[in-house]
């Protein structure tokens, strides 16, 4: 039972080390898309006065004004990528196959457990008397050997 207590203790800890790993990601992520929306209300605000007058010297209004607007949807869309790029899967990796070798190793201690008690039912069943034998005798010895042990020690009156 020490081998499954063990292994519980094992993924616990993986399962735990990998929570971990998705919650930093998440904020990487979180603070790469508030990046992304810091930088775009910034765009909005100084490249488009810049941009639109620089446009509207040579173009229409109207058309300055919607040329802005795409390139700031342009940035916009290329941080949004890159923060989608952020992926906890390689961080996680080690962690994973640690707990599905310890999950391995609890079905297989678990079945051959469950296979030792077969066999032992199976025997019992078969010689109740023969197998009893052995740890009935090894307790009889046991007791005959500390109480020998005892009278050994005491002193004779």
């Amino acid at each position: 039972m020490s081998r499954i207590s063990r292994n519980i203790s094992i993924i616990l800890r993986a399962e735990r080390l990998i929570a971990q790993r998705h919650i930093a990601v998440a904020a990487r992520r979180t603070g790469f898309f508030a990046a992304a929306g810091l930088a775009v209300g910034l765009a909005v605000i100084m490249l488009n006065v810049a941009g639109f007058f620089w446009l509207s010297a040579s173009l229409s209004k109207p058309l300055a004004a919607l040329i802005m607007a795409g390139v700031n949807l342009l940035l916009a869309v290329i941080l949004a990528l890159f923060a989608n790029m952020q992926d906890a899967q390689a961080d996680t990796t080690a962690a994973v196959e640690l707990r599905d070798m310890a999950l391995q190793d609890i079905e297989t201690e678990i079945k051959d457990t469950l296979s030792d008690a077969r066999n032992t039912v199976t025997g019992i069943r078969r010689d109740p008397l023969g197998i009893l034998t052995p740890d009935v005798i090894s307790a009889v010895l046991g007791i005959l050997i500390k109480f020998a042990k005892r009278k050994k020690d005491k002193p004779d009156p």
